[in-house]
């Protein structure tokens, strides 16, 4: 059989809940298993992983006031430590678990991760203290790193004919969970801060049983590896695509417009409810609709703008949405301003995926995966940087003693990061320009 295959005979399953005579209920899993059961596995794990991520999103200043005395400007700033915390065991651990993941199996990780990110959202419900919050959210960025195994369990289970449908699936998790993460946020945290927690952990624990029953092994013996510490880990990708002299000042270009993006990203929640007093409810819509936004500029206008501007002029066009956007938010002074906003912000998502095309085009084909790596190192960083940098400067300037009370200083900042990105990049993309 090949390592591609799903392979459907009951030894590659757990030696459970398949008596002679199995019930009505067993008759109907056993009945969807197989790859599409598996498809739908691995997209409500993504899901599941960015819904986690994003619900934490509006209730974060909330909960962490809870547990303290903090003011908001002071708990701004172990919101950002949060993030950045969350982030290094993302960075750290996902070359681990793909390694381990080779060695011993994708199921077993997922399985691993699933159960793990359901116990960290019961920490995070049950936490007496801040300290905790660190806890859980260590153990939520070692599991979260499961994305790695989850594309791996794609690549295994697809042929050439749906793998892009199935990688399609995973994009689409993305977008959905950044969608309903902070949404259901807001909303459930009408009803408490730690209630929303509660959700995500049934969630996480209810699809580590569909996982458990239903999906099979997707990588066979004979074809995993041993172990390798040289292999799993982010440094070496990191070393390799900075080999590639042509693309190094495009990689600093897309570092510094995702620093720069972690002024909405890690600040969003303090920032509203400084300026606007606004509630986990009304953070979690606002967040929403950046979410749909942002989906609507990457599902329907990318390919069109690349299509007839050409990707060089894309990007620019995506740097100078980023640099206006971000002003705006650090100036608009009404809170229906922020939804306005929102509009030409989300267009700064034409920078991204034009860059990235940009630099796969100036890359092998052999070491095409080796940029993606890299490129998801790239963004790991900018998530261990970005979230104190910006909170850090966001408390600074909203502290009861300061000296220059502004609470938009982190966008006015992220917004001369954008230009930056802009003269960091102008230069080789005029000579790739000029050569096409």
């Amino acid at each position: 059989m090949s390592h591609s295959e799903l392979s459907l005979s009951r030894k590659d399953y757990p030696p459970l809940l398949f008596p002679d005579n199995p019930k009505p209920i067993l008759i109907y899993i056993w009945a969807m298993r197989g790859k599409s059961a598996a498809v739908r596995f691995i997209f409500i794990t993504i899901l599941i992983d960015i819904i986690g991520i994003g619900i934490i999103i509006p209730i974060v200043p909330d909960l962490i006031q809870e547990l303290t005395d903090f003011d908001n400007s002071t708990a701004a700033w172990y919101g950002g430590l949060l993030a950045a915390t969350y982030a290094t065991m993302q960075f750290i651990f996902a070359p681990i678990l793909g390694g381990l993941s080779d060695t011993y199996g994708r199921r077993t990780l997922l399985l691993i991760s699933l159960f793990g990110l359901g116990l960290d959202y019961l920490v995070i419900v049950f936490a007496p203290s801040l300290a905790w919050l660190f806890i859980a959210r260590i153990i939520s960025g070692i599991c979260g790193s499961s994305m790695t195994v989850a594309n791996a369990y794609i690549a295994d289970i697809s042929g050439p004919e749906d793998r892009a449908k199935n990688f399609g699936m995973i994009g689409a998790a993305f977008g959905l969970g950044f969608i309903v993460g902070p949404t259901v946020g807001g909303l459930l945290g009408e009803y408490g801060t730690r209630v929303p927690f509660m959700a995500a952990a049934a969630m996480a624990l209810l699809n580590w049983l569909y996982g458990y029953f239903v999906v099979p092994e997707s990588l066979d013996a004979e074809h995993r590896r041993a172990f390798s510490w040289k292999r799993a880990n982010p440094i070496g990708t990191l070393k390799s695509i900075f080999s590639n002299k042509i693309i190094v000042p495009l990689i600093i270009s897309l570092f510094t417009i995702y620093v720069a993006a972690h002024a909405t990203q890690s600040n969003w929640s303090f920032y509203t409810k400084e300026k606007f007093h606004w509630g986990a409810l009304e953070i979690g819509l606002s967040l929403g609709f950046v979410g749909v936004m942002v989906a609507l500029i990457q599902g329907l206008v990318v390919g069109k703008v690349v299509k007839k501007l050409g990707e060089v002029k894309a990007v620019y066009l995506g740097f100078f949405f980023n640099a206006l956007g971000l002003l705006l938010l650090g100036i608009i002074t009404e809170p229906w301003m922020v939804y306005a906003v929102i509009v030409p912000y989300a267009f700064g998502g034409l920078a991204g995926p034009s860059l990235q095309s940009i630099m796969a085009g100036q890359t092998a084909k052999n070491a095409q995966g080796e940029l993606q790596g890299g490129i998801t190192n790239i963004m790991m960083l900018t998530a261990i940087i970005g979230p104190p940098l910006m909170t850090g400067i966001f408390g600074y300037y909203t502290h009861p003693e300061t000296d220059y009370y502004y609470p938009g200083a982190p966008f006015i900042l992220a917004s001369f990061l954008a230009v930056l990105s802009i003269l960091i990049a102008s230069r080789t993309l005029q000579k790739l320009r000029l050569n096409k």
